[in-house]
């Protein structure tokens, strides 16, 4: 679907006028002047220079009368950018530095402040992967503006945009990031936001403690951290459950995550080693069914668990589970009664030997189910420190 703008030379829509649905790199083949414009559909990006140069300015579907006395613009209009609509994903890095340099966050949403977020003073390059971007040169969405497609933006200054204005010495900076979404309301795009934060999750990883350093930010499944990170010391869970290891490819020791902040997760949980793999939990509404069989390949005792169960050899008389069969939900396994020593964390599927998932020697003797409410008391005690 695409957008739709018209320019008009004078205020109020009058005079000649000029339509619209792609880019217009010189406005004044077009129009010999500029000073109203009706967004009928889509969203644009208007310029004050020829080809997309000079300062830049957001317009969404709406009327535009006056728009130099709207939007505090000194210029006529004289270049245009249609947004394209983009429903998927999105993803950028920012840097410090110029040139990829400096400390780099990836961000998935909007964000008010660089400086509160990341304890970064200035961002200077970005790489856009995925969606199109606002990016502002205050915090909390104010000031100039710049438009970002998918693309590589090494230095915001090669773009004209200098703190003095065009030709300006010093590159723009920019303090706060916004997504183009596409004619959404601010509450839809709030709801939207708060749905898929609870729905997938999102965990940051930082490379020192108390979240310094660079970061990388993800809602999905990272196999291999050291394709991000150097080293990890300390993340923040924003929504919903993340199972870290202390191995690449979700092996080794595990550990389970909720929201909250870990700013040194290590002496927080425990763990000797950084963490080197996550798993994205996804969130379960429904019933919780389990299998549990005392020994290998679905052998002696058998008891079908629906809720947590704080000692199998208390309620069932068993001294071992050594497979199960996961019908639904996600669980945690523990190896000590009462939700203590080490984890292992179980998704639909069987399980035939526990043995040969790298859990050699663990004697399973309490389950939980992870539901999206269970309590910080509960995720501490889960995860302290197995001792002999």
């Amino acid at each position: 679907m695409m957008g739709k703008i018209i320019f008009y030379e004078d205020k109020n829509f009058q005079g000649r006028s000029y339509e619209t649905s792609s880019d217009c790199p010189e406005l004044t083949s077009h129009l010999s002047r500029c000073h109203s414009c009706r967004v009928e559909s889509g969203n644009f990006m208007v310029y004050d220079r020829p080809n997309f140069m000079g300062n830049q300015y957001f317009m969404r579907r709406g009327e535009y009368s006056d728009y130099q006395s709207m939007m505090g613009m000194r210029e006529c209009i004289r270049s245009c950018r249609m947004i394209p609509m983009h429903r998927g994903n999105y993803r950028m890095r920012i840097y410090e530095r110029e040139n990829f340099g400096g400390q780099m966050h990836e961000m998935m949403d909007d964000c008010d402040s660089i400086q509160e977020r990341y304890r970064m003073s200035d961002c200077q390059s970005c790489n856009v992967m995925d969606g199109h971007w606002l990016m502002y040169e205050q915090p909390h969405f104010r000031g100039r503006q710049m438009y970002m497609r998918p693309g590589e933006y090494r230095s915001f200054k090669d773009m004209g945009m200098g703190m003095g204005g065009m030709g300006g010495t010093s590159g723009m900076r920019c303090m706060s990031m916004r997504r183009i979404m596409d004619n959404m309301s601010i509450e839809a795009a709030a709801q939207l936001k708060e749905t898929t934060a609870t729905m997938m999750g999102k965990i940051i990883f930082y490379e020192d403690k108390n979240f310094q350093g660079r970061s990388y930010e993800t809602s999905q499944d990272c196999p291999d951290m050291s394709s991000y990170l150097s080293r990890c010391h300390s993340c923040r869970v924003e929504s919903g459950n993340f199972m870290v290891y202390d191995r690449p490819n979700f092996m080794g020791n595990q550990y389970f995550m909720k929201r909250g902040e870990y700013s040194d997760y290590q002496s927080m949980m425990g763990m000797n080693d950084c963490i080197r793999s996550s798993r994205m939990i996804p969130m379960h509404r429904g019933n919780f069914r389990m299998r549990i069989y005392e020994r290998e390949n679905f052998g002696g005792q058998m008891h079908e668990m629906m809720d947590d169960c704080d000692s199998i050899q208390e309620r069932y008389r068993m001294s071992d589970c050594q497979s199960c069969n996961v019908m639904d939900g996600h669980w945690l396994m523990y190896e000590q009664p009462h939700y203590r020593g080490r984890q292992m964390y179980l998704r639909p599927g069987e399980y035939r030997s526990f043995r040969d998932m790298g859990m050699s020697g663990m004697r399973f003797m309490s389950m939980r189910r992870i539901m999206d409410n269970m309590s910080i008391e509960i995720v501490k005690r889960s995860n302290m420190k197995f001792s002999d």
